[in-house]
């Protein structure tokens, strides 16, 4: 008895991102399945604007996208209109919004981020890493179908590179969620992963 395909979580055909930065003929033909997708470009190549599409926040300009995924995290670490928010009012806000949420994952990464210290304070207050780190945390204690992560490894300090590194990897071995990942390059932690 052989294995049964799998649905895709995300399939895109002929799709046009708003605004395309990069002539592409026919537009972008591509599935997401379970594990760890990584779409990889320079500056100004239309990575983000494909995060926010998959998550539903804009619409493609032309083509068809199809989303299975029941829940979307898109990490957006940089939002103004968060910035008066303390850490763990934010993360607290996220919680009812995702039904599998993992409260065990959150109160580990917040220690293993080095963010305990940090979780009273407004996002405005946070260093750019310290606040991608918030975004990280709910990430992986959101459990959604589908999380976009859109250059997670910036602005952060070589542990928490480390333990990004891990919990891509782990991600890379899902079979009931999705992970992608948008980044200028493959982080050299991911190389060995079957990417």
């Amino acid at each position: 008895m052989g294995l049964l395909p799998m649905t895709p979580f995300v399939e895109a055909r002929q799709l046009v991102l708003p605004g395309d930065p990069v002539a592409r003929p026919g537009g972008l033909d591509f599935d997401i399945g379970p594990g760890l997708s990584v779409v990889l470009g320079g500056e100004g190549r239309g990575k983000s604007a494909l995060l926010r599409l998959l998550a539903g926040d804009v619409l493609p300009a032309a083509g068809r996208l199809q989303r299975r995924a029941a829940t979307v995290y898109l990490q957006v670490p940089s939002d103004a209109a968060h910035d008066r928010v303390p850490a763990s009012a934010w993360l607290a806000a996220l919680r009812p919004r995702f039904p599998h949420w993992d409260r065990g994952a959150e109160v580990a990464l917040v220690e293993a981020f080095g963010l305990a210290e940090h979780n009273d304070k407004p996002l405005f207050m946070l260093s750019t890493g310290s606040r991608r780190k918030v975004g990280l945390v709910g990430a992986a204690s959101a459990r959604a179908a589908l999380t976009l992560l859109d250059a997670p490894f910036a602005a952060l300090d070589q542990p928490s590179i480390a333990l990004l590194t891990e919990l891509l990897v782990e991600a890379a071995g899902l079979r009931d969620r999705a992970w992608v990942l948008a980044d200028y390059a493959l982080p050299a932690g991911l190389a060995g992963a079957g990417l």
